[in-house]
């Protein structure tokens, strides 16, 4: 009986195409949404991924790490005299414009990091070395850096030299980090040497970087940076978390995004609802002779569902393996953003199989209805 139900599938192939068509875009349309979602949301926490950090410590007022709050320096003091804490320190990160040597301006993210011992620095280096960044004027600047200068002409290297707050800086190396949600590139140095770059003011510490002790846990050194008056620590997988929430709560990303996707549901619940029923109805002479034979509804239940578990299946897969090769191709190019977790592939299975049962549903439902003597008008 199920490979008389395959048959009958196979058979129209019209209406096959169609609801494999229909189902192929559904799982497309939610899989290539939800991944660009994702890979907006892990762009808000560049700077966290690209700074590696047991614990970070902000002023009190700082809600995600693109929200800087200065802070005197004094605080890196303070929280080094903590029982629990190995080493801290300090770590400037800002937006500033660079001018570059034919006249024109680019934002970038200066990221100023401790001069001693360079914590922080970029996990990869694609041309020079972390070291030289103790040299006079020294810079290093990320693969977006490249991308962004040689769209106006200069091809950036190791050696070439640029203005940031009519002070020269001359590039030592050239590294590779994520990409952040703002779209500047990163352009790392000392931290003694960014306080020079930019403009002065009292306040100019950012954040503090810290290590706990052997044997303490992060959470031990959160509580007790957070008991100092007007400052708050997080640990790191704790600061993307709250990140991404702040951008989930307060910008209208995950509304446009939801929207698509929900579209998405409705159309592939119109579409293989409507074509599997119009299936159902053509063969529907088949099953009432199948009935007059004998045949259970439970048997008819099973031909049905096998039929729309093959055909979600067949749709799953297409579509799953389309939006899979639009990320490969996003990724070279760098942009849309897209990460695919395992959690989305589930996610647009289960929602599939969710249209299929629905579709399936409805179609035995008319079955059932039918009387077997309808074979016999």
């Amino acid at each position: 009986m199920l490979r008389l139900a395959l048959k009958l599938l196979y058979g129209d192939r019209a209406k096959y195409a169609m609801l494999v068509g229909g189902l192929t875009f559904c799982a497309l349309l939610m899989t290539q949404q939800i991944s660009v979602f994702f890979g907006l949301m892990r762009w808000t926490t560049a700077t966290l991924r690209n700074i590696p950090a047991a614990v970070w410590v902000a002023d009190v007022k700082v809600e995600q790490v693109n929200e800087v709050v200065a802070m005197r320096e004094i605080e890196v003091d303070r929280v080094k005299s903590l029982p629990s804490v190995a080493w801290a320190v300090p770590l400037y990160w800002g937006i500033i414009n660079a001018r570059l040597p034919d006249g024109s301006f680019q934002s970038v993210q200066l990221t100023g990091l401790d001069t001693a011992t360079l914590v922080g620095r970029p996990g990869k280096m694609l041309a020079g070395r972390i070291e030289d960044l103790r040299l006079p004027n020294a810079v290093i600047v990320d693969q977006v850096g490249v991308k962004k200068f040689l769209a106006k002409g200069i091809q950036l290297k190791i050696g070439s030299v640029f203005e940031i707050n009519d002070k020269e800086a001359r590039v030592v190396g050239l590294c590779e980090s994520a990409q952040s949600f703002l779209g500047q590139p990163y352009v790392f140095t000392t931290y003694d040497r960014a306080l020079e770059y930019v403009p002065f003011q009292r306040k100019r510490l950012s954040f503090i970087l810290v290590e706990p002790k052997p044997g303490v846990s992060a959470q031990a050194v959160v509580d007790e940076v957070r008991a100092i008056p007007g400052l708050t620590a997080y640990v790191s997988d704790d600061f993307i978390r709250r990140t991404m929430d702040w951008y989930i709560k307060n910008t209208g990303i995950p509304f446009s995004f939801g929207s698509v996707v929900f579209l998405g549901i409705v159309v592939g619940i119109a579409i293989a609802g409507q074509t599997f029923y119009l299936f159902i109805h053509e063969n529907l002479r088949f099953m009432a002779a199948l009935k007059a034979m004998g045949a259970k509804t439970r048997t008819l239940a099973s031909m049905v569902f096998l039929q729309a578990l093959v055909v979600g299946l067949v749709g799953y897969g297409l579509g799953v393996g389309a939006a899979a090769l639009f990320g490969f191709g996003v990724l070279k190019a760098g942009q849309p953003p897209f990460y695919l977790p395992w959690e989305v592939l589930v996610f647009t299975g289960v929602v599939i199989l969710f249209i299929c049962g629905l579709s399936a549903t409805v179609g035995l439902l008319k079955i059932i209805r039918t009387e077997p003597a309808t074979v016999f008008k």
